[in-house]
C-alpha cells in the first residue's frame, strides 16, 4: 500500500465531510485495524484509537463546542496524567495548534473513527452510509462544507436550476443559473480550497475522489428545511483541475402548485394548450416535445401526463433521472451502470401492459426505433428530443437511421418550445428602439415607437426580469406534411405548408409578449433570434 497517497486521499475525503480519516482508510485498504494502526504509527507518526485503554473525555480546557466543531476530543487516562487527543484528522495543522494552545501541552495524537467520536461528542457517526445529505450546521468548522452548503441553499431559495462550481488558477467561483441566465454567487480563493470544494461534491455524490482525469456523473439527495431535493452531478476535468455542475431536481415542484398542474399554469396560450390536449388524447401514436436544453420540455410532458392521468389507463415512464413524482404513474429511472438503458427499459415496459408511455429522451437509434414501433402498435408515446424546429426533428430521426415511413406514420404532433424571461411587473419601463431594432421591426411590418425596458428593483434582485413563460409552436402532423417529408420536399415547401395551416411561430409568439409588455426585445433576440424574421 502506498501509505502517503492513501493518507492524502483519505484526508481530502475527511476535509470534504466524508467521514474520519481512520474510517476512510479502513474502507480503502481493507487492512485489519491493528495492522493499519501499526502502519500509521510507523509510517505517519500517529497511532489509532482501538478502544484498548480506559479514558474519558476532558472538556475543561477543551470545551465541547470546539471539540464538536473540529471533531477532536481530548482524553484523560484513568491512570497517570497522560493526555491523549483523538481526532477525525489528527494530521491537521489547524486542529493541532488549537488543541495545544488550549491545553498548554502537546498531546499524544491518535486517529479515531466517526462512531467513537460520536459516542464522545453526541450525534451520529459521519462515516456511515447515507442516502440523504443534510446541510452543515453554522458551526461546522469547515469553510469548504459551509461554502458548498451556502451555494445549494441559495440556489434552492432563488429557484435556480443549476449550480456551477468553476475552478481557475486562483480559486473557485460559484454561479447560479436562474431563469436560464448565469449569475455569480460567491467566490473562494485558493487552489487547495477549490480542490476541496470539488472533493466535497464528490463525497456527497459518492464518486471517486482520487480520479481527476476523466468525467464523472452521480447524484445525491439533500434536505433543505421541509424540502428534499435531488441533485444530478457532473464533474468535468479542466486545465485548472475540475469543474462541477449540479442540477436541482425538485420532485415536488409540480405538486406544490396543486394537484391541477396543467399546461395553463406553465404559461401556454389557450389555443396552444387545447392543441396539445387534442394531440395527447389520441389513442395511439407519438407526441414529440422539442427544443434546446433548458427549454422546459420535460415539464411540459409532465403537465400533459398530469392532465390525462385519470386512473383508468396504465401510464409508465422511463427517465434519466425521474424529475417529478406523479401519483399513480409507474416511473422507472434509467441506470446505465446496472444495464438499465432507455432501450432495454422500453422493451420491458411493453410487456407491462401500458396504455401510455413516456420516454424521457430519444438519444440513440435503438431507443428511437423501439419508440416508433411502440407508437405503431397501439400505444401513445410521449417523448422529447433535442432539436430546434419541426424541420430539424425529421432530420434528427433520419440521422438516427429510423425508418422514416414508420416514423412519420406514427407521429401525431410536435411541440416546439422555448422559455423566455418575463419583465418584472414592479419596475418595467419603456425606451425607444435603436436604429438596428427599427430596421428589424420595419421588416416585420411593425412601427413601434416604444418597447419594454428592464429596469431592476428589489423584487427582481436588480435584473429587471421575474420568472419565465413558455412560447411554443404546436404542429399537428397531417397527411400532406407526411407526403412532403417522405418525398424529400425542399425546406421552403415545408415552411409554406406550416404557415398555411396557421401555426403561430415562436417569433410571432415572442413579439406578442413584447407588445403586451411581458418581455423585451433583448430576450427575443437571446431566445428566438432575429434570423427568424
Amino acid at each position: 500500500m502506498q501509505l502517503r497517497s492513501s493518507l492524502q486521499a483519505a484526508r481530502r475525503v475527511c476535509q470534504s465531510g466524508g467521514g474520519a480519516v481512520w474510517d476512510v482508510l479502513r474502507r480503502s485498504t481493507g487492512l485489519p485495524p491493528a495492522e493499519l494502526a501499526r502502519l500509521l504509527m510507523t509510517g505517519a507518526g500517529v497511532g489509532a484509537w482501538l478502544g484498548d485503554m480506559q479514558a474519558e473525555p476532558d472538556f475543561s480546557a477543551w470545551p465541547l463546542e470546539r471539540a464538536r466543531a473540529l471533531r477532536c476530543v481530548v482524553l484523560r487516562a484513568e491512570r497517570g496524567d497522560a493526555c491523549i487527543a483523538v481526532a477525525a484528522d489528527p494530521w491537521s495543522d489547524d486542529v493541532g495548534r488549537a488543541v495545544t494552545a488550549a491545553i498548554g501541552k502537546t498531546p499524544t495524537w491518535l486517529a479515531a473513527g466517526s462512531d467513537d467520536l460520536a459516542r464522545w461528542l453526541g450525534g451520529n457517526g459521519e462515516g456511515s452510509e447515507r442516502t440523504t445529505a443534510r446541510p452543515a450546521s453554522r458551526d461546522s468548522g469547515s469553510p469548504v462544507i459551509d461554502f458548498v452548503d451556502a451555494a445549494l441553499r441559495a440556489a434552492y431559495r432563488v429557484g435556480a436550476s443549476d449550480v456551477h462550481f468553476e475552478c481557475d488558477r486562483a480559486g473557485a467561483t460559484v454561479k447560479l443559473r436562474q431563469d436560464g441566465v448565469m449569475s455569480t454567487f460567491a467566490r473562494m480563493e485558493g487552489v487547495e480550497r477549490a480542490e476541496e470544494v470539488i472533493s466535497r461534491i464528490k463525497v456527497l455524490a459518492q464518486l471517486d475522489i482520487t480520479e481527476r482525469r476523466t468525467p464523472q456523473d452521480g447524484r445525491f439527495r439533500i434536505e433543505l428545511g421541509e424540502a428534499t431535493i435531488d441533485l444530478r452531478v457532473s464533474i468535468m476535468p479542466s486545465v485548472f483541475g475540475e469543474d462541477a455542475v449540479l442540477r436541482l431536481l425538485d420532485k415536488a415542484q409540480l405538486r406544490s402548485r396543486g394537484d391541477a398542474a396543467s399546461l395553463d399554469l406553465l404559461g401556454f396560450e389557450a389555443e396552444s394548450s387545447q392543441r396539445i390536449r387534442d394531440l395527447a388524447e389520441l389513442p395511439h401514436g407519438m407526441l414529440l416535445v422539442t427544443g434546446p436544453t433548458g427549454s422546459g420540455k420535460t415539464t411540459t410532458v409532465y403537465a400533459v401526463l398530469s392532465e390525462i392521468n385519470t386512473g383508468i389507463e396504465k401510464i409508465i415512464t422511463i427517465e434519466d433521472p425521474v424529475e417529478y413524482e406523479l401519483h399513480g404513474v409507474l416511473q422507472i429511472p434509467v441506470n446505465e451502470r446496472k444495464g438499465l438503458t432507455f432501450a432495454r427499459g422500453l422493451r420491458s415496459i411493453l410487456r407491462h401492459d401500458p396504455d401510455r408511455i413516456l420516454v424521457g429522451e430519444i438519444r440513440d437509434p435503438e431507443t428511437a426505433s423501439i419508440a416508433v414501433q411502440s407508437a405503431l402498435t397501439g400505444h401513445q408515446v410521449f417523448t422529447t428530443v433535442h432539436a430546434n424546429s419541426i424541420f430539424d426533428v425529421t432530420g434528427r430521426f433520419r440521422h438516427l437511421g429510423v425508418d422514416m415511413f414508420g416514423f412519420m406514420s406514427s407521429l401525431n404532433g410536435v411541440v416546439v418550445q422555448r422559455l423566455i424571461r418575463t419583465c418584472c411587473p414592479h419596475c418595467v419601463g419603456e425606451r425607444e428602439p435603436n436604429e438596428r431594432e427599427l430596421r428589424w421591426l420595419s421588416q416585420l411590418g411593425l412601427a413601434w415607437t416604444a418597447v419594454p425596458k428592464p429596469v431592476g428593483c428589489d423584487a427582481c434582485h436588480g435584473t429587471g426580469y421575474r420568472g419565465r413563460s413558455v412560447i411554443a409552436e404546436v404542429h399537428a402532423v397531417d397527411d400532406r406534411l407526411r407526403d412532403l417529408v417522405l418525398g424529400g420536399a425542399e425546406l421552403a415547401l415545408l415552411r409554406r405548408h406550416v404557415t398555411e395551416r396557421g401555426v403561430q411561430s415562436l417569433l410571432q409568439s415572442a413579439l406578442t409578449m413584447v407588445e403586451q409588455r411581458k418581455t423585451t426585445i433583448e430576450e427575443v433576440r437571446r431566445v428566438v433570434g432575429w434570423h427568424a424574421a
